[in-house]
């Protein structure tokens, strides 16, 4: 049932890696409403407003038209992140008219400072700063001019104090906007690489399966076909070379499957170790054999060093699917593999006599990038084409010396 359901390690990847769904998604933040911290700062403006007016009696005192702009003030937040350009215009326009008006000093900056901090998280900086800059500018044209004309009667002109405090406001206000743009910005940035390592992870094991696969199936698969074209050629005048054929074939197809069933064993159980180890240059006693019952004669010369296990499985299947090439393009029914070792490196030679039988063999196919892929993940280097002197060569240079952690 799993595999039905698109199971396996990127399930439900379908519509994109799960943290592009996470709750604190911008996408998603934007598209909900903050009713809750919306209403509490409009209450706490109001009542820290009626409050703080018993302090200033020289104040004008609250009347509707002040509840209407603290009102004005606070509630369009509630459009903070779908909006944050206009609703940090509108907090600081409300801010100001109440202000001029001459009404109490209170929590109505916050309000400002919510709005204007919405709008820089957001990335609307210059906006932010000119909402914020012509509330202050504002306001020093009142406090130091337009006092004589505006309410309340008999207003003195500011001090130094209070517009140091109001600078301090601004100044406060500006760095915690700054330093959660930058933590917002690093964070994205963050999702972005993870996305990025896990998508490079799917690809990198995805081309892992499919080399496992084509090694397995290609070679299994031309045996095969090479047994039954025999078969069916000797199944009337010689009953039991056929039989002999038919045998082979079971064989080989029994080793592909179990193979395959390997392979996607540990595709279904990501992390879990594999419950069969991965064949090696020991098994080449085997691909003699099966490169035998498909009518190749393999020489080897050269003992096989021991290597770890990722430079061993490699080796092997550079050395099968060389051979596989062979049985499938060359004329040749003779092949020799040659092992040298010297240096930390591992040097392996597959030839064949050709001629080619007209099949694509120079390196566009599958097979040989295949080889070039194994290779260059160990940090080594495949050449492959024709000899001087007929036939074709694959030449592999492999580092032996790598340790088991690498």
């Amino acid at each position: 049932m799993e595999e039905q359901h698109g199971g396996g390690p990127w399930r439900g990847w379908r519509y994109g890696p799960p943290w592009r769904h996470r709750p604190d998604d911008p996408e998603a933040h934007r598209a909900r409403l903050p009713w809750r911290s919306t209403a509490l700062l409009t209450a706490f403006v109001l009542i820290g407003t009626t409050f703080a007016e018993h302090g200033q009696p020289d104040r004008v005192p609250l009347d509707v038209y002040a509840r209407v702009l603290l009102l004005a003030a606070s509630v369009p937040l509630l459009w903070r992140h779908r909006h944050p350009v206009a609703v940090a215009y509108g907090t600081a326009a409300a801010a100001l008219a109440y202000l001029v008006l001459g009404y109490p000093y209170g929590p109505v900056f916050l309000a400002v400072a919510v709005g204007c901090f919405g709008a820089v998280v957001a990335g609307h900086r210059r906006a932010a700063w000119t909402a914020v800059g012509l509330l202050w500018a504002g306001h020093l044209l009142v406090a130091l001019w337009l006092y004589h004309w505006l309410p309340p009667a008999g207003d003195r002109a500011a001090g130094p104090g209070q517009e140091i405090v109001i600078a301090t406001w601004v100044v406060a206000v500006a760095a915690l906007s700054e330093l959660v743009r930058v933590r917002r910005e690093q964070w994205a940035r963050e999702r972005a690489d993870r996305a990025e390592a896990a998508r490079r992870r799917a690809d990198e094991e995805r081309l892992r399966m499919a080399r496992e696969l084509h090694d397995v199936l290609a070679h299994s698969i031309s045996v095969i076909n090479v047994q039954a074209s025999m078969g069916l050629a000797l199944l009337d005048t010689d009953p039991e070379q056929a039989r002999s054929a038919l045998t082979t074939i079971k064989a080989a197809s029994k080793e592909a499957l179990g193979e395959v069933r390997q392979v996607l064993g540990t595709l279904r159980a990501p992390g879990a170790a594999p419950r069969a180890p991965a064949p090696g240059l020991d098994r080449l006693p085997e691909l003699v054999e099966q490169a035998a019952a498909a009518g190749l004669t393999v020489e080897t010369e050269g003992e096989p060093p021991r290597l770890p296990p990722g430079a061993d499985l490699a080796a092997f299947r550079i050395v099968q699917e060389a051979l596989t090439n062979v049985v499938r393009h060359s004329g040749s029914r003779h092949a020799r593999v040659r092992f040298g070792y010297g240096d930390g490196v591992l040097r392996l030679r597959i030839d064949d006599d050709g001629p080619a039988t007209g099949a694509d063999a120079g390196g566009s196919g599958h097979g040989l990038a295949g080889m070039r892929e194994r290779a260059a993940a160990l940090g080594g280097t495949i050449e492959a084409g024709p000899r001087p002197d007929g036939g074709f060569r694959v030449l592999a240079v492999l580092p032996s010396h790598l340790r088991e952690d690498q």
